[in-house]
């Protein structure tokens, strides 16, 4: 802690408003941040009452909320970020809705006049497997033709927008023919429980490289804030894999039930040898123990339905006979 008493973070606090560049024109800052992995556990521990400290150091304790998915208290650790991204990646990004952001607005201001182009290595095919993914770089005589049509649209655009703002045409109408790949710019702020899912969709390979390439610092970014979350994070989310119950059921079988059941110990050896505790060595055989193979009956019994009115009914009559 500083002399102001505020959880402060040496490693965060070395690119406290250094901006990264992403892309052709873009960037990404973090500008401010609140807490740390210490504001984690410290919340974690406030469940228990005081003096749990010595029953679990600070990267275990997170390590087991992560692994087990107790959330809450990740979200004790915020941080904003300052970033400038094209249009169509910011629509991307903006689908995560737990993030609190204010955006450039081209209503009050002149929007810039910038906008993205890929590079040749990704200016790509559409992949046949894929309908949202690409595959395969274009010939060099699909990239060329491509440049000529962004750099068209891109001069059309800009003389359009700036024709109509010489007319005096409202800023909030002149922009509306302006490409996706324009920039945008805004403030976007969230906690560190919700960043580590964003970061897990967005980072994750599968992502649109653009949106990826802007993941990858805030990334980065995040892994000095809370080293330990991070490492948690790639552990049991971003580097690892859900199996369906039919995997779960044929991985039991193989640990348990058949002649290779013994392979149980030389991957429990394994594990500890990776540096994973007794612990997490148990947990992960008592996920292979659990029969998988019932399922839930969560048919609805609809003689149990009623009627809106009965609860309209139930809730007219408690309410209090007062005068007013």
């Amino acid at each position: 802690m500083n002399s102001t008493g505020r959880i402060t973070i040496p490693a965060a606090e070395e690119i406290l408003n250094q901006y990264f560049p992403v892309l052709d024109h873009g960037f990404v800052a973090l500008v401010d941040y609140m807490g740390g992995d210490s504001s984690v556990v410290r919340a974690a521990r406030t469940s228990y009452g005081a003096g749990t400290k010595s029953v679990s150091e600070d990267r275990t304790l997170t390590r087991y909320l992560s692994r087990n998915r107790h959330a809450s208290p990740f979200e004790m650790t915020e941080m904003v970020f300052h970033m400038g991204l094209p249009i169509f990646v910011a629509r991307q990004l903006v689908r995560h809705r737990t993030a609190s952001l204010n955006e450039y607005s081209g209503r009050y201001s002149q929007m810039p006049m910038l906008f993205y182009r890929p590079d040749q290595e990704h200016l790509q095919l559409q992949a046949k497997s894929n309908k949202q993914g690409r595959a395969g770089v274009v010939s060099n005589d699909v990239w060329r033709k491509v440049q000529e049509e962004y750099e068209r649209n891109e001069i059309r655009s800009v003389a359009s927008y700036e024709a109509q703002l010489g007319y005096d045409v409202a800023r909030e109408l002149a922009r509306i023919d302006l490409p996706l790949s324009t920039y945008t710019y805004w403030y976007w702020k969230m906690d560190l429980r919700n960043m580590l899912h964003c970061m897990g969709l967005r980072a994750d390979s599968h992502a649109q490289y653009e949106i990826r390439a802007f993941a990858n610092v805030m990334c980065g970014m995040v892994q000095r804030l809370a080293p330990d979350a991070f490492e948690a994070f790639i552990d049991y989310e971003l580097c690892s894999a859900r199996f369906s119950r039919q995997e779960m059921k044929w991985l039991r079988s193989y640990f348990f039930e058949s002649e290779k059941g013994a392979g149980r110990l030389v991957v429990g050896d394994m594990m500890k040898a990776d540096g994973i505790s007794q612990r997490e060595v148990d947990e992960f055989f008592a996920k292979m123990k659990k029969d998988y193979t019932q399922v839930p009956d969560f048919t609805l019994d609809l003689t149990q339905a009623k009627p809106g009115s009965f609860f309209e009914e139930k809730i007219a009559q408690a309410v209090p006979a007062v005068d007013l």
